[in-house]
């Protein structure tokens, strides 16, 4: 039974008790891999507005560099939480949950990985973001390559949980890593870090979008965890769903909710 709320039912109160906004971009801000304007517009309006704007992404160090320079956000969570880039002060600071030497040697372990899945899995491929990245290893199994079945997914999910990476799907990419994190532990650090708050004390000062599996452990602790409308695409793979979802999808339903949230806190 589909248990999500439309973003409409989103209150009043709780717009007004919003701190901030943590988004996934891929088809959360984009449509097509591209960014939607509109949605870019949003991250802007709502930045102006007070609020605070955090992408946390599966996408790797090096857009997560420029994201974070260039974006009018207030820092970027990459590559699925083992990372996070912010300015400020004048200068931009780099976070990594791992140490150079073990990213070092996780990246040999995920090099080999690479080969045997790119072996056991015909028509996959490595991300062609993949040579930026710090800590994880993305297979593409739609964006960039003919659109893999759902059994050559749950085999490429297969093969990194045999090697003992934690893996998670996203709409275009199987990310996987060595190392116990994800979204959620990343954005805590961010938090902590940046501005000397427990995220796990203000989970309801918060409204987290996304649109994929990789955004369940989100979904999973914020109460007003938003999919927009393409998460349904992506609801048999999680056991955790959001709480609201928005009637556009991609970058369309992410300014949906935004406008939505700026109506009631007398923003718009």
């Amino acid at each position: 039974m589909d248990r999500l709320k439309p973003i409409e039912r989103l209150t009043e109160a709780q717009a007004k008790g919003l701190v901030g906004i943590f988004t996934d971009v891929d088809d959360t801000l984009t449509h097509d891999g591209r960014m939607v304007p509109s949605a870019f517009m949003a991250l802007q309006r709502a930045h102006e507005a007070g609020l605070r704007v955090v992408p946390i992404t599966g996408r790797p160090g090096g857009w997560v560099d420029l994201m974070a320079r260039m974006w009018p956000v207030d820092g970027v969570v990459g590559e699925n939480g083992g990372l996070w880039f912010y300015r400020h002060g004048g200068r931009m600071h780099r976070r990594f949950l791992q140490d150079d030497d073990t990213r070092r040697l996780n990246r040999a372990r995920l090099d080999t990985l690479a080969r045997l899945i790119l072996r056991e899995v015909p028509g996959s491929a490595l991300a062609s973001d993949q040579s930026y990245r710090d800590l994880d290893l993305a297979i593409d199994f739609c964006e960039d390559v003919p659109r893999l079945t759902e059994a050559d997914i749950d085999r490429i999910v297969e093969l990194f949980e045999e090697a003992g990476a934690t893996c998670k799907v996203s709409s275009i990419h199987v990310n996987g890593w060595f190392g116990d994190f994800d979204k959620l532990t990343g954005c805590a650090h961010f938090v902590q870090e940046r501005w000397g708050e427990s995220l796990h004390a203000d989970l309801d000062k918060w409204l987290y979008m996304g649109d994929s599996a990789n955004d369940e452990p989100m979904f999973k602790v914020f109460p007003l965890g938003t999919g927009v409308a393409n998460v349904r695409d992506f609801l048999g793979r999680m056991t955790h769903h959001p709480s609201f979802i928005t009637e556009a999808s991609g970058g369309e339903g992410f300014t949906e909710a935004v406008d939505h949230i700026l109506r009631l806190r007398g923003q718009d």
